[in-house]
């Protein structure tokens, strides 16, 4: 589930959204209305997954059609315009994506339009794996060993945050390249030290494939990087015209993850059958256990699915902020509203 980590993409895909949105900001509308049912398209951030289960559920279960929605679900294009690159030009309603890569379409004179309308998950379970017993398991413990890099500004910010708050030098971390299609195979086969993995996906693999490993979140190391990731977006002329409409999709894809909470073997099964991509193909065990770990995760603790907590989300952009990750500082508040949520 490579998606999750592609932290510093979107800022070349912002670019690419100005042309788009300088003729799309009017694309949010729905395509159309035939048989009582409104039309709705929503991106992906990449293949079918854990992540993405509520909304293939509410499909699958007749929630968006009880509403009155024809909902597309469909994958960013090869040529690498991102899911939020579409939803700011208006050309899907819906996209999912990350608060951190959002960063860079916010930071600017003239923002993007597109706003966090509900978390997938509520916490950041992503964090460091490395291979158990070798000093890895907590931040400075990665001084002396390879760190698999992204080289992305916001990637490494934290990183470096995180090492030296921990007492190492981020100076004696060796970084080479992520080049890894198999994070758990290239720790067994000792091609790096340490890699950025999502719990869900990539711990729980491992946990599979039989990997003794050592892990630590993000979020345990420094509050402020429990940021949201990942998150729904919405067009946000889209918003303005037909905000009645933007709360009958989010209250199915509510159902949808409660569903999902639920009833987590059965999840698992209609999004193993709902990808058209193959991309989910002999991993259905993977599937089930990251399922039931995720049934736990899309509210965590709180009583509203896709809840997003105002100070969580202002704390890690006045982080960007402070240390200069930014092109210009972004304002609080900006970029979500809980106003869509059931």
């Amino acid at each position: 589930m490579k998606d999750t980590k592609r932290i510093a993409a979107v800022a070349m895909a912002s670019a690419m959204a100005l042309s788009l949105a300088a003729c799309g900001q009017k694309g949010g509308t729905p395509s159309g209305e035939e048989g009582g049912t409104t039309d709705i398209t929503v991106c992906l951030d990449w293949t079918p997954n854990t992540n993405h289960t509520g909304l293939f559920v509410a499909e699958a279960n007749g929630y968006f059609e009880e509403a009155g929605l024809n909902v597309t679900i469909v994958q960013p294009p090869e040529d690498g315009t991102t899911a939020t690159t579409l939803c700011a030009a208006g050309q899907v309603q819906f996209a999912v994506t990350v608060q951190d890569n959002l960063a860079a379409a916010f930071a600017r004179e003239d923002p993007l339009g597109v706003t966090a309308v509900a978390a997938l998950l509520q916490h950041n379970t992503s964090g460091i794996m490395s291979r158990a017993g070798e000093g890895m398991d907590s931040p400075a413990g990665l001084a002396g060993h390879r760190y698999s890099t992204y080289n992305g500004v916001i990637e490494l910010a934290i990183m470096e945050q995180v090492v030296e708050a921990d007492g190492g030098d981020f100076a004696d971390v060796e970084l080479i390249p992520y080049t890894l299609e198999d994070e758990a195979g290239a720790l067994m086969e000792n091609l790096t030290d340490a890699i950025w993995v999502y719990y869900g996906w990539g711990g729980i693999n491992a946990q599979l494939r039989g990997l003794d490993f050592d892990y630590f979140y993000f979020k345990d190391i420094d509050p402020v990087f429990d940021y949201y990731t990942p998150i729904l977006i919405a067009n946000n002329a889209f918003l303005e015209d037909h905000p009645d409409t933007a709360k009958a999709f989010l209250a199915a894809v509510a159902q949808g993850y409660e569903y999902a909470i639920e009833h987590p073997e059965e999840a698992a099964q209609i999004l193993i059958e709902s990808d058209a991509t193959g991309s989910l193909a002999g991993s259905e065990d993977l599937i089930l256990e990251s399922q039931k770990w995720m049934a736990d995760q899309y509210k965590a603790e709180v009583d509203q699915w896709g809840y997003i907590d105002p100070a969580r989300w202002n704390a890690f952009y006045n982080w960007l902020n402070d240390n200069g990750l930014v092109d210009q500082p972004i304002p609080e508040n900006t970029g979500f509203s809980n106003d869509y949520l059931a």
